[in-house]
């Protein structure tokens, strides 16, 4: 099975960007970076998805990625 999975902080690192910086820059509170940093988000907002892209300089699918996964790890996650 497979599951869409948020990649955010690979490109953090790959262009030197820190997380204070991306709040300020994308008007974001750093709750909200980091439940997008840990997988947390239920609804991807795409407001903020696109600013995140804008400022990185990245395509959504370099954010968005989707792995496969074994039947046990979507056992209690929302669908």
């Amino acid at each position: 099975m497979k599951k869409i999975v948020i990649d955010i902080e690979r490109v953090l690192t790959e262009k030197g960007v820190s997380k204070t910086t991306l709040c300020y820059w994308c008007r974001l509170q750093r709750t909200q970076l980091n439940n997008y940093c840990k997988n947390k988000v239920v609804r991807v907002d795409l407001h903020t998805l696109e600013k995140m892209c804008n400022y990185l300089e990245c395509d959504v699918c370099d954010i968005l990625k989707m792995v496969e996964v074994e039947e046990e790890e979507m056992d209690g996650s929302i669908l």
